[in-house]
């Protein structure tokens, strides 16, 4: 979603995204040419009339779980987005794990409990979160 329009985000998605992305965004893009969903987040700078770029994830029930804003000359790291997700849909799934630091699908999970206090790293192959 960004303040550009309809047309705009056509443009870009056909003279960019389809050069770097087959097929162009793989989705939907959304328009809040007021600012209306940026104020909400507080990501729309009322000066600049410009949102800074914020990712949301959102749980099912329309709870924000995780954030992050960034000013426009930073971009994002989708591959970081796409763990975080996948590590709150496997949370979502089976609430007896929390995944540590760097956790990507596949690797070791954590069940929390009173003995893991100040012994994560007992449990926690530090090698193994690394990519």
């Amino acid at each position: 979603m960004s303040l550009d329009s309809p047309f705009v985000h056509k443009v870009w998605n056909e003279q960019e995204l389809e050069e770097m992305v087959e097929g162009g965004a793989p989705f939907a893009m959304a328009t809040d040419p007021a600012g209306a969903v940026g104020t909400a987040y507080h990501v729309f700078d009322e000066i600049s009339c410009m949102d800074n770029r914020g990712t949301f994830i959102l749980d099912p029930n329309g709870i924000v779980v995780a954030y992050e804003i960034l000013t426009p000359p930073v971009g994002r790291n989708i591959d970081e987005i796409l763990r975080q997700i996948r590590a709150f849909q496997l949370i979502q799934q089976d609430t007896t794990q929390v995944t540590p630091s760097g956790w990507t699908p596949g690797k070791t999970t954590l069940k929390p409990n009173d003995d893991l206090v100040g012994n994560v790293w007992k449990e926690w192959d530090v090698k193994e979160s690394k990519v």
